[in-house]
């Protein structure tokens, strides 16, 4: 299991340089996709936070973030409530309460599936009733040995298997990707930004270039 120690070194060497181009990508990713889940009135945590790309950008009227890494705090907006935890125990957060949990690469690296079994049972007691779960992830379906091309990545994860999971915690599977964005942003070549909305605007190019599941599933 990574130590909260080499998180922080793992994530520094990992994303140093790419920060700038990370948040504007996840402006647009925001803004011209996953906006139509998100209400001004919502309640919403992002779970493995990580630098905060997402939940930083997201307008709603209470947002939670959660992750171990300690550095993760500092990177928050003042009005986001952090919580510096392992997902899988006891969340610090009213059941009942969220309308949305995001979560983006951050299952696999989990250190087993027991961690993640009980992170969904942690999710499911958090969403209101009809609140919903989006999950990304790399689909080790389609990328095969690549997936272990990180040395955090623990826990394998495709499309099925997680819906498995989470269809076992009763919630409904409301759209699937086996193919969403490519791998990662930290290893390649850095895309005009331009491609990025192009990108999603064609689910074909999905198809094609689509290395990352997601999920989006409501609690019943």
């Amino acid at each position: 299991m990574t130590s909260e120690g080499n998180l922080t070194q793992i994530y520094e060497k990992r994303f140093y340089g790419h920060e700038n181009y990370r948040n504007r990508v996840w402006k647009i990713l925001i803004k011209e996709f996953f906006i139509k889940w998100i209400r001004c009135t919502d309640h919403i945590l992002d779970v493995g936070c990580g630098y905060g790309e997402f939940i930083n950008h997201t307008k709603c009227e209470v947002r939670h973030a959660m992750d171990l890494n300690p550095k993760t705090r500092s990177l928050m907006d003042k009005e986001i409530i952090f919580h510096e935890q392992d997902c899988s125990k006891p969340w610090k957060i009213e059941p009942n309460s969220l309308d949305l949990v995001f979560s983006s690469n951050f299952f696999e690296h989990l250190p087993n599936k027991e961690s993640l079994d009980k992170t969904v049972c942690e999710i499911k007691k958090a969403l209101k009733p009809r609140g919903r779960l989006i999950a990304m992830g790399p689909n080790i379906s389609v990328l095969r040995g690549k997936y272990w091309d990180f040395w955090d990545h623990h826990v394998a994860l495709s499309d099925q298997s997680l819906s498995e999971l989470l269809q076992i915690y009763d919630f409904t599977i409301e759209q699937s990707e086996s193919k969403f964005l490519p791998y990662n942003m930290v290893r390649v070549k850095e895309s005009p930004l331009f491609l990025v909305s192009l990108y999603l605007r064609f689910p074909l190019l999905w198809k094609i270039f689509g290395k990352q599941f997601l999920i989006i599933a409501q609690k019943n």
